[in-house]
C-alpha cells in the first residue's frame, strides 16, 4: 500500500508515519530525510544534491522525484509520502512516476486541524535531543524525572520556529501551496480525511480505519 500524508506543519504526520512503519512495515519517504541521506551517500544523485545544497539553491522537483525513484526501485512493502507532493505540479510528477514504476497510490490521508488549536499545541512542543521523541507541555509533558520515556535522554529542545508568528506564516504557506491537493485527490477518489487534533491513539485508529 502506498499513501500520502497531507496536513499542515505540526499536524502529527511524522508521529503517525512512525506507527505505520512500525506496525505495517511501510517505508517513510520524508523529503528532508531523503535529501540529507543523499547528500552523504556519495552516489551520483547524492553529489548533485550536495552541490545544490552547498550553493544554497532550492532542490528541484526533478531531483526529489529522482530520489523517490531510487527508493521505489529498492523495493518495500509500501511507501508513505511525507512532505511530498506539496504542489499540483509535484502531484502530477508523482503520479507519472508511480505509473512508470508500476505502482499505485492507494490513499491520501488528510489530517484536518483547527489553526488556532494547532498553534497553541505546537508552541508547547519540545523534542528529546537524543531520539526525537515529541513532548507537549499540555498533552504529554516531559516526565517528572526529566528523562525521556523512550531513550532516557535528559536533553530537550524546542524548534526556533515553533512560535505563534512563525507558525502562522508556515500555515499560510501550506494553505497556499498544498491545500489545492485536497481537491485534486478528492476528484481522483483517493482522499480520506481524519481529525488530526484528537489524541494520538484516536488519530492512529482513524487512519487505520481509513486505510482498511
Amino acid at each position: 500500500m502506498n499513501i500520502i500524508l497531507l496536513g499542515p506543519p505540526g499536524a502529527g504526520k511524522g508521529t503517525q508515519a512512525r506507527f505505520l512503519v512500525e506496525e505495517r512495515g511501510m517505508t517513510q519517504l520524508s523529503t528532508g530525510d531523503m535529501l540529507r541521506e543523499a547528500k552523504d551517500s556519495g552516489t551520483e544523485m547524492g553529489k548533485i544534491v550536495a552541490d545544490v545544497m552547498a550553493r544554497g539553491d532550492l532542490v528541484t522537483d526533478e531531483i526529489v522525484i529522482g530520489l523517490i525513484r531510487e527508493k521505489i526501485a529498492g523495493g518495500g512493502s509500501g511507501f508513505i509520502f511525507d512532505g511530498f507532493p506539496r504542489t499540483l505540479a509535484q502531484a502530477d510528477a508523482l503520479g507519472a512516476l508511480m505509473a512508470e514504476t508500476g505502482q499505485t497510490l492507494d490513499a491520501v490521508i488528510e489530517m484536518q486541524v483547527d489553526d488556532e488549536v494547532l498553534v497553541s499545541r505546537i508552541t508547547a512542543r519540545s523534542t528529546c535531543g537524543d531520539c526525537g521523541e515529541v513532548y507537549n507541555d499540555i498533552t504529554k509533558p516531559i516526565p517528572a524525572d526529566g528523562k525521556c520515556s523512550t531513550c532516557g535522554g535528559t536533553t530537550f529542545k524546542r524548534r526556533a520556529d515553533d512560535n505563534a508568528e512563525s507558525l502562522r506564516t508556515r500555515l499560510m504557506a501550506y494553505y497556499k501551496q498544498t491545500s489545492p491537493l485536497i481537491g485534486y485527490y478528492h476528484a481522483k477518489g483517493k482522499l480520506k480525511s481524519v481529525d488530526g487534533l484528537g489524541e494520538i491513539d484516536a488519530v492512529k485508529a482513524a487512519i487505520a480505519g481509513a486505510l482498511g
